[in-house]
């Protein structure tokens, strides 16, 4: 999660791209949406669009066992400070609640054992860390998609919002996704690592796994999934905390 800023490729896609943009302008069904091309700059814009008419609803790849990491960095915080969590953890998450809120037709308030009671996915991917390392883990949980079905997404919705626990220096940590990736099937809610618990220092006891995504995108510690139209008065409005704070672009496909 705590990641310095990519030198990307998005810088590159000048030129003849420019002139392919009104052919991807169809080819998805947020392609047009001014709530996301209003705060992507142009070589951003270009890269969330080309990329997403390339992937379309490819699988990021996935891993055999014995291509698992020996070793996997715990990257950003390692845990939440508040008093409240410090509970939540004291008592090994058995009053945790996840909400799921914002433009859905029935709110709900999950507990971790309602999560895991859902059907479940399991799958080996890589990690690309924006400062330039990368591993390959097991990350088992709940398909996002799953949890959106179950609270009903409003028509008028655009962006998935994670509200985490952690926060830097007293600002909350957040994140976002379009729906496209929110209903991605390899986009899950992890509460499983290699096999066995997810540890405190990768988000216990729920992270997000977006696999076509850089890894800042990662949130740990999810409280909160809010379902909005616009990302206005969120944090600064830029999408996620190092978007505000760091610069990042709001779209880390890869």
């Amino acid at each position: 999660m705590m990641e310095k800023k990519k030198l990307t490729r998005r810088n590159v896609l000048t030129g003849g791209v420019i002139g392919s943009t009104a052919l991807l302008a169809g080819c998805n069904p947020f392609a047009g949406d001014f709530s996301i091309r209003k705060f992507l700059g142009l070589g951003e814009w270009l890269n969330y669009r080309v990329q997403t008419f390339v992937a379309g609803d490819s699988l990021a790849r996935e891993y055999t066992e014995a291509e698992m990491s020996p070793y996997f960095r715990m990257n950003g915080n390692i845990a939440a400070s508040s008093s409240a969590w410090q509970q939540l953890v004291a008592n090994n998450f058995v009053d945790y609640q996840l909400a799921i809120d914002g433009l859905v037709d029935t709110p709900q308030a999950l507990s971790l054992a309602d999560i895991q009671a859902m059907p479940s996915r399991t799958q080996i991917t890589r990690h690309d860390c924006v400062e330039g390392w990368s591993a390959i883990g097991k990350w088992t949980g709940v398909q996002l998609s799953s949890l959106l079905n179950m609270a009903g997404v409003s028509p008028q919705a655009k962006f998935v919002v994670f509200h985490c626990a952690d926060d830097f220096n007293g600002t909350p940590y957040y994140e976002s996704i379009d729906l496209e990736e929110a209903f991605h099937p390899q986009t899950i809610l992890a509460y499983g690592m290699n096999g066995g618990v997810l540890p405190m220092g990768h988000g216990a006891p729920l992270r997000l796994r977006v696999e076509r995504q850089l890894g800042y995108k990662q949130a740990k510690f999810i409280m909160r999934i809010e379902v909005v139209d616009s990302l206005d008065g969120i944090g600064e409005g830029k999408g996620g905390f190092w978007e505000d704070a760091g610069d990042y672009d709001w779209y880390a496909g890869i």
